[in-house]
């Protein structure tokens, strides 16, 4: 009996030891350059086990076989493409883009009803149709009419920061950056947005900017365990009824947005935001899809934006589906454009040289304004402001890697080495290696505004610059989030000198955490100029 239950025990562990390494000599019999996999973790260990930052972890990636263009790696037991070549990128990424039109989807609707229906986990025509819906939102002339709105924000935030300063005595006043601009960011959201005003300043506790803090504790290490869960186990997670997104947080966005669409109907109010979108959606109205999207035309931190297809979008969207929009849209406000705008002013504290010369043209465009208010084609001609955030995308990408899945057999040949990508696996593109390449960039771990001058941003190779992704699923918000990083550095500067205190890290360390976060905050002093 014994040894029937030890021979059973041995059968079902070499079982899923077979079941674990069965992909593990993929890459050998393709020829292609890969790094070796450990037991189940592949080769993300460093990353799932949070022994390395992301952007440790993608620079590691990315430096392996630095004479190849393409070479393989396991995600877990997931055999996976690592992209280390910026015309490769370009060229799977745009010109080949119907071969890896999605990303891969860690959750989907039907483990995470909010997260799963949103515009960065939509794939195939359901994806295509979504981004044609909302595409006529981010175009250069809605931001135009948002401006007042984020200026306004950015604006009141100065005041408030001035009020505190000068009640002080001495003029100044220590702050954490990023809980400093994830107030701002979320003002900026919920009344541009969603319009809604709020103010984070005055009244912490507003539902927007608690619904925000408690969606970011997705970087503890329980949200991790259910992240992996979700992601290995999906239809355990199901089960379990685990979802990405917190219940309160989903059913505070479900109904102030359907409330807000109800109350806007009845009363027949207009504004022009992303609510507006969705209730010409519900209607069945265009949305001016068939609108080709503004270019690169007023400064290089803006992504160029690419189109998809001019078509009419005549899919019936549902109410999860429409909400899922705009959560993502809040999400991606709340923490990502705050997380650019800290890292940003750290580098402004540290580089006294650089603030100087920003504020310089702060002050200039200013006084250019004779009194009226700052407006949103005036912002766009700050060249060394568009530098600076530049830079600052460069050298902190929010997203330290991204990734595509192959929805197409794809005939991989680069003169060196030929196979198939077949359809299902996916691409890795670690952004901070390209951005941190010396062969692209000179001098790439120094914060260096004059590389996007105009003498020098056209030898940029824009495959090597890649902060908001490439290609038609490149971020949608991208033109929104660098006016309102402007907005808020531009009345910050005119008020305000940054400079370090005793809480400042330098040079900054960062966090072993799934996202880009400070190992002690970003703490620096603003001191009110006289």
């Amino acid at each position: 009996m014994g040894f029937l239950l030890w021979s059973a025990i041995a059968l079902v562990l070499y079982a899923i030891y077979k079941f674990v390494t069965l992909n593990n000599d993929y890459f050998q019999k393709r020829g292609i350059a890969h790094m070796k996999p450990t037991f189940f973790l592949g080769n993300m260990g460093p990353f799932l086990l949070r022994l390395q930052t992301p952007y440790e972890f993608a620079n590691t990636m990315y430096r392996m076989f630095p004479r190849q263009k393409i070479i393989g790696m396991f995600d877990m037991r997931k055999p996976t493409y690592c992209l280390r070549d910026p015309e490769l990128l370009k060229q799977l990424a745009v010109k080949d883009f119907e071969h890896f039109e999605d990303h891969r989807s860690f959750v989907d609707e039907t483990v995470d009803a909010m997260f799963g229906n949103s515009l960065i986990m939509l794939k195939g025509s359901k994806w295509r149709d979504m981004r044609a819906t909302l595409s006529p939102a981010f175009t250069g002339s809605k931001m135009r009419q948002m401006f007042e709105l984020v200026a306004e924000c950015a604006d009141e935030m100065s005041a408030t920061l001035k009020k505190k300063a000068s009640s002080n005595g001495g003029g100044n006043v220590d702050c954490e950056m990023k809980e400093l601009f994830s107030k701002y960011t979320n003002d900026v959201i919920s009344s541009a947005a969603f319009g809604y005003k709020v103010n984070s300043f005055e009244d912490p506790n507003n539902d927007f900017y608690l619904a925000g803090k408690k969606f970011m504790e997705f970087n503890t290490p329980l949200a991790g365990l259910k992240f992996l869960l979700m992601q290995v186990l999906p239809r355990v997670a199901r089960l379990l009824d685990i979802n990405f997104t917190d219940s309160k947080v989903m059913n505070f966005f479900r109904s102030m947005v359907l409330g807000n669409i109800e109350t806007r109907t009845k009363k027949g109010l207009f504004r022009p935001d992303m609510i507006n979108i969705l209730m010409n959606v519900k209607r069945g109205k265009s949305n001016d899809s068939n609108t080709v999207e503004e270019t690169n035309a007023e400064g290089f931190a803006t992504v160029q934006e690419s189109t998809i297809g001019n078509k009419v979008v005549k899919r019936v969207w549902t109410d999860d589906e429409l909400v899922a929009q705009c959560f993502i849209f809040f999400l991606a406000g709340f923490d990502t454009s705050s997380t650019l705008l800290s890292f940003l002013t750290h580098e402004l504290t540290v580089n006294a040289d650089i603030q100087q010369k920003l504020y310089d043209e702060v002050q200039q465009t200013f006084e250019s304004l004779n009194g009226e208010r700052l407006t949103y084609d005036v912002l766009q001609k700050m060249k060394y402001m568009d530098a600076c955030i530049s830079e600052a995308l460069r050298y902190w990408p929010p997203a330290a890697m991204t990734d595509r899945l192959c929805v197409k057999d794809y005939n991989y040949d680069d003169g060196l080495v030929d196979f198939k990508i077949e359809k299902g696996k996916f691409l890795f593109i670690p952004i901070y290696g390209l951005h941190h390449d010396e062969r692209y960039w000179k001098n790439p771990d120094v914060f260096d505004t004059e590389r996007f001058s105009d003498e020098n941003k056209h030898t940029i190779n824009t495959g090597a610059y890649i902060p908001f992704g490439l290609g038609p699923r490149n971020c949608i918000g991208s033109r929104f989030a660098l006016m309102e990083a402007k907005a808020v550095i531009f009345y910050l500067l005119l008020n305000f000198k940054f400079e370090p205190n005793d809480q400042t890290q330098i040079p900054l360390k960062l966090k072993k955490a799934p996202f880009l976060i400070s190992e002690k905050g970003v703490n620096i002093q603003l001191k009110l100029r006289k």
